[in-house]
């Protein structure tokens, strides 16, 4: 279940009221009149089963309440009332598999926009990477791989082509760039300098590294595993199953790729390193199809619930 709260203009309120009453899945009706300042008006409190947010949302932002007045939505972590699973017993579908676009395109948005500390998490997962290609150490590979925070772009990149949002898009496509071109400058000099400190030398990249050697190898299961990370990881930000996109961040190589063509570069070693590029692209070219794909199916398919979420013609609005 989720939270409502909203503050809503008074000419408003008994629209609003009508319109939650009509949407199935919706309990819990709280209306406080003249209770906010601001802005001023009407605080009305609901809860709604989470797989029919999405269109009362939808339907509170076509009459402008996002304008003249704030629409809040919190998680519901334990409700302990009979009305609450009447409500997400009446609303169709799974609430794991309901996606709420608004919520989708706002933690896209804080998560593909370039940031000091974006930036920094990129180079220090792709430094950790460089080490494990040095090493040819698996561990600090998956290790990079769990800290790199590139998902939230290639997100941003595919929720903004569905949602078709321009601005989205290319926010998340310029930090997802810019990231890894900071990323792969700063661990070129990173090389040098741990060259220079005599911890590498050339004969860790040339010497055969059984367990790293894909890194900069790529093969068709790279594209398929980008692919398969890709489905996994939308699936794990529209079902709010944060958890899995450790999974997906540790499947997939990015970073290990931006490290090991840096690592080339600063050796001169330009066969790895486009070897490396050629990784690195395939792997953010298959999340990206994939994740947008994944995103278009999960549209289509919650497109044919929307006529179950409103109340039929003469069924009269949950009493409350």
């Amino acid at each position: 279940m989720l939270h409502l709260r909203m503050i809503i203009p008074p000419h408003l309120t008994d629209h609003v009221v009508e319109l939650i009453g009509q949407t199935v899945g919706t309990t819990h009706l709280v209306v406080l009149n003249g209770a906010a300042r601001d802005p001023q008006g009407d605080l009305v409190l609901c809860d709604v089963a989470r797989e029919s947010a999405d269109e009362l949302l939808q339907e509170m932002r076509s009459l402008g309440i996002d304008q003249t007045g704030s629409i809040a939505v919190e998680n519901i972590d334990l409700s302990i009332s009979k009305r609450a699973d009447d409500a997400e017993e009446e609303a169709p579908g799974e609430a794991a598999d309901a996606v709420i676009w608004e919520q989708l395109a706002e933690s896209t948005h804080e998560e593909s926009t370039l940031t000091i500390t974006y930036a920094v998490f990129l180079m220090v997962a792709t430094m950790i990477a460089a080490c494990g290609v040095a090493l040819d150490n698996a561990i600090l590979i998956v290790g990079a791989m769990a800290v790199g925070p590139e998902f939230g772009p290639l997100a941003g990149i595919c929720t903004g082509v569905v949602q078709r949002e321009p601005k989205l898009a290319g926010r998340s496509l310029f930090a997802l760039l810019v990231g890894f071109v900071a990323a792969i400058v700063a661990t070129t000099v990173f090389s040098l300098v741990m060259d220079a400190l005599g911890q590498f030398h050339q004969g860790m990249l040339d010497n055969p590294r059984p367990n790293t050697s894909f890194i900069w190898q790529p093969d068709p299961f790279s594209f398929v595993v980008a692919l398969l990370a890709g489905v996994a990881g939308m699936l794990s930000l529209t079902s709010a199953k944060a958890g899995a996109l450790v999974g997906v961040a540790i499947s997939v190589t990015t970073v290990p790729a931006a490290a090991n063509a840096a690592v080339a570069l600063s050796y001169g070693e330009f066969a790895q390193m486009w070897g490396s590029a050629e990784q690195l692209l395939l792997n953010l070219l298959g999340i990206i199809l994939a994740g947008t794909l994944t995103l278009v199916a999960w549209k289509l398919l919650w497109r044919t619930q929307q006529g179950r979420m409103i109340r039929k013609p003469g069924t009269p609005p949950r009493a409350y």
